[in-house]
């Protein structure tokens, strides 16, 4: 089973973490900056030890060079995989 969710990065955050929802995607601030895929790998890198999963169970399938990306999770349904991360910001999912 494969888990989709879409994801607004928003890198050069003062720390890494989820915020919850912004619109129809779940907001996620990273302190990496938006330069040559530093963002990207760091996104992978933090969905993968947020959700205690192998960094190859993580893929961004769309929008590598967009703020807003949609990320395929290996092991984890859709709906659980929303609600795994919205249960980790600190402000719930709004």
């Amino acid at each position: 089973m494969t888990g989709y969710v879409k994801i607004k990065v928003q890198p050069g955050a003062s720390k890494d973490e989820v915020c919850g929802m912004h619109g129809d995607a779940i907001k996620i601030r990273l302190r990496a900056r938006a330069v040559d895929g530093k963002a990207n790998a760091a996104l992978v890198e933090f969905l993968a030890a947020h959700l205690d999963l192998p960094r190859s169970h993580v893929a961004i399938k769309s929008g590598a060079s967009s703020r807003i990306k949609t990320v395929a999770v290996l092991e984890i349904a859709s709906s659980a995989l929303a609600a795994r991360l919205g249960a980790a910001s600190g402000s719930g999912m709004a």
